[in-house]
């Protein structure tokens, strides 16, 4: 199937694209939810209709097999796409505001929440699920009402000449378009103003893009990456650590932001883990992965070499794993055990199909590593008892985490998704994608009768009127100076009726 050559987008066009689509969002027609209905069954059937070239493309980019890019990007997409036309008339309605948010004595002002579109946008796409990443954003934007214009990630090609065919075709013209090239038709979108960024790639690129939206007040949302920890403790069962999170190192080559840098295991364990490891591999590749017509391969040359130094550089043992072969950008899924943090295998994100195995003596030396090599990583995982998963949750913060898997906080595709720190900043997936690209507005409603309360308001001002409003607003605090709760009538009859529930007793 014929996929037209690359072709970036003229510089010199780049500022009327986004014109634009600044344009169509004026003329307010998509605030519609009409028009957004309607934009969004027609992406439906787009993302099913150019299905054919969307797999052609992702196996000329990635190698990848038609399996997995139906199941992580295609299918994912076509339920995201339902998912929000089912719900979006009861996210986009106002939401009523009252007591406690609304003290009863102003409920008479009909406070309440309007969803409103941020307007034009911007998407950024990377290279790793360059349909999914890029496109489930937007079905975000349109629920919500914006226009946007989409960039995607240049180092997957085919991708993005047929993403900008899908669009152009499909969707209304003027309210959505495409821009494809490299750095300098980033740079050329990051000088025009825009409503809202969104950008999923690299922490050293969303730096840059984040300082740029930040000289034009322009709100940003960062899915990043990050040096993400496995937890393997003595309870953990180390056949199924081992075949879960070798999975999360051979989908799409290891090519994902979730997945694994580094494994801590108590030392007793890492020759039975290593054991399980080699036995999960054969299990998944019979007759080894390089014959696999299931593992993709690397994105390019430079992201192969990138990978291999890590291997070529580490002091640590190869224990599954290691052939490389630049011809086909092949990189075995490989564990090395590892004994320091300096070590090159803990140093950068692998973004690939490596992992290092790093020994400790304890859960305390375990969290204390984790927290030094990346404080904020975008995921975690934790293959122990309740008790020590729970710890580790306690003591270690990240975008998300999953217990005794890899990586399925992430892929269901309505629950928030993002990170945290520098692994990233807001969130989007489902009614969260909807509120990514809203404005929360309040309204309020003052009718002409209540003028008669407002007097507290005007001057002259009496302190008479102010007695008066604290009688109907004000409350008491149940706390003294030291914060020790004041146990008066209110206090034992919460209890009585509680019948000395953790509701009291998490307050003393």
């Amino acid at each position: 199937m014929a996929i037209t050559e690359f072709k970036a987008t003229p510089l010199d066009t780049i500022p009327s694209i986004a014109s634009t689509a600044r344009s169509t969002f004026r003329t307010h027609k998509t605030k519609t939810l009409a028009w957004r209905k309607t934009q969004l069954r027609r992406l439906y059937w787009a993302i099913e209709d150019f299905k054919p070239r969307l797999l052609a493309a992702l196996r000329a980019d990635l190698h990848r097999s038609d399996y997995e890019s139906l199941l992580t990007e295609i299918e994912w997409l076509k339920k995201d796409c339902l998912f929000m036309l089912e719900h979006i008339d009861e996210y986009a309605k106002d939401e009523k505001l009252k007591s406690p948010d609304v003290p009863v004595a102003f409920a008479a002002m009909k406070f309440r929440i309007r969803k409103e579109p941020l307007g034009t946008v911007l998407i950024i796409g990377p290279y790793n699920f360059p349909v999914q990443l890029l496109i489930s954003p937007l079905i975000g934007a349109i629920a919500a009402g914006c226009t946007a214009v989409l960039k995607p990630s240049e180092l997957t090609p085919s991708v993005a000449m047929v993403i900008k065919e899908l669009v152009e075709a499909r969707l209304e013209k003027g309210a959505f378009a495409v821009v494809n090239g490299g750095v300098a038709e980033t740079s050329a979108l990051m000088e025009i103003k825009w409503d809202k960024i969104f950008f999923t790639g690299s922490s050293a690129v969303g730096t840059i893009i984040a300082k740029k939206a930040a000289e034009t007040l322009t709100p940003v949302t960062l899915e990043l990456g990050g040096r993400n920890p496995a937890f393997v403790t003595k309870n953990a069962d180390l056949q199924l650590a081992a075949r879960r999170l070798l999975w999360g190192k051979t989908v799409n080559c290891g090519q994902v932001c979730l997945s694994q840098n580094y494994v801590l295991i108590e030392k007793g364990l890492v020759d039975k883990f290593v054991e399980a490891l080699k036995q999960a591999y054969k299990e998944m590749f019979p007759e080894g992965a390089k014959k696999s017509p299931d593992l993709a391969r690397i994105v390019n040359k430079r992201h192969f070499a990138r990978i291999k130094k890590m291997l070529d550089e580490t002091k640590g043992r190869i224990v599954i794993g290691g052939e490389v072969d630049e011809s086909e950008l092949y990189i075995e899924p490989t564990a090395v055990v590892v004994s320091s943090v300096d070590d090159a295998m803990m140093q950068e994100e692998s973004f690939g199909p490596i992992f290092a195995i790093y020994p400790v003596n304890t859960l305390d030396e375990a969290l204390n590593v984790a927290n030094l090599v990346h404080r904020t990583p975008l995921a975690l995982y934790a293959f122990g008892s309740k008790k020590e998963n729970e710890r580790i949750l306690n003591e270690m913060t990240s975008g998300g985490a999953t217990l005794n898997d890899a990586f399925f906080h992430g892929s269901v595709n309505t629950i928030p998704f993002g990170g945290v720190g520098d692994s990233g900043l807001g969130c989007y997936h489902g009614r969260w994608s909807f509120d990514c690209f809203s404005h929360k507005r309040t309204v309020a409603e003052t009718p002409r009768w209540v003028e008669p309360l407002l007097r507290v308001r005007y001057m002259p001002f009496d302190v008479k009127h102010m007695k008066r409003l604290a009688m109907l607003t004000e409350k008491k605090p149940d706390f003294d100076r030291d914060g020790k709760l004041i146990k008066g009538w209110a206090y034992w009859i919460k209890l009585l009726i509680t019948l000395g529930g953790g509701s009291v007793k998490d307050e003393e």
